[in-house]
């Protein structure tokens, strides 16, 4: 049913502020901008995913539940957007796990620029359903315009996606039974609690369970991403050539990855940056072709 993860949906009090922080962190120009009643988007999209930046405009309904939003929840990843090859069939197996979808809905989106277009149908399931996660699955009718490189060790794509939960078990069947992702690691460690990782395409999902007094037990939450980008080491010191705060690169949890820390320009969304040897890439692919 899911091919991969279409896009993530940020939601911003100032989207030219946001845009222009990401544009720096990113490397990359962004690749569309458009909006509807009530809200301005602008994407950035790379060869796995696009980044969508959301932000309310005008007076209308619409504008107003999203500065509600903003104002009880916070800027941050507001919604996790799925690909499907087909979204009438997809609403189907999501109607037979109990997910509530809508109906499919047709739609069409303008880019302010260029005045291109692009069509998609798309279906969502009842959030209450999703452990609070809003979940998206789209079906493209064509692919999106990618972000143009603009500066060295640029961002190449998504290499995953950090959910965090207090309910493991519950989100385990969510994520792998009732979506259908396939569980590549379910680890766990003293020091820093229990990680699944789902394979998505050819990124992850990494649902996190950290014990944590006072943690919501009813909802997980969409928490951070890591980046992949081929030189580690370069995109580190663009980044500190920039003014940003960065870390040091260290050995990643999964195996022959190298990773840092961005610190600062991420509008608070926890960030790493990874870079993946082939080696690993290829025993990768060599345990989904298993």
């Amino acid at each position: 049913m899911i091919t991969a993860i279409d896009h993530l949906v940020v939601l911003v009090s100032d989207l030219g502020e946001a845009v222009a922080t990401y544009e720096t962190l990113l490397a990359r120009a962004p690749a569309w901008r458009g909006g509807d009643e009530g809200s301005d988007n602008v994407l950035f999209t790379f060869d796995n995913m696009s980044l969508e930046f959301m932000a309310p405009a005008g007076t209308s309904q619409s504008a107003e539940r999203l500065r509600t939003l903003i104002k009880l929840q916070g800027e941050g990843i507001a919604s996790l957007c799925f690909r499907v090859a087909d979204a009438a069939a997809a609403r189907y197996r999501l109607d037979r796990v109990a997910l509530q979808p809508t109906p499919v809905a047709d739609v069409e989106g303008r880019d302010r620029i260029t005045g291109a277009t692009l069509t998609w149908k798309r279906t969502r399931t009842a959030t209450e359903t999703t452990r609070g996660v809003r979940m998206f699955f789209l079906q493209l009718g064509s692919e999106r315009p990618h972000s143009q490189v603009t500066g060295p060790a640029p961002v190449v794509g998504l290499d995953h996606l950090v959910i965090s939960t207090s309910d493991p078990d519950r989100a385990a069947a969510l994520y792998g039974a009732r979506l259908g992702l396939d569980m590549a690691l379910d680890r766990s460690q003293q020091d820093w609690g229990r990680l699944m990782s789902f394979h998505c395409g050819d990124l992850r999902i990494e649902v996190v369970h950290r014990p944590v007094a006072g943690s919501d037990a009813k909802n997980d939450k969409l928490w951070g991403v890591g980046w992949r980008v081929d030189d580690v080491e370069a995109a580190r010191e663009r980044l500190l050539a920039a003014g940003l705060t960065v870390t040091a690169s260290r050995a990643g949890r999964h195996a022959d990855t190298r990773v840092v820390t961005v610190r600062s320009g991420t509008r608070r969304i926890p960030t790493l940056l990874v870079q993946r040897t082939p080696a690993q890439a290829v025993d990768e692919a060599a345990e989904e072709g298993a």
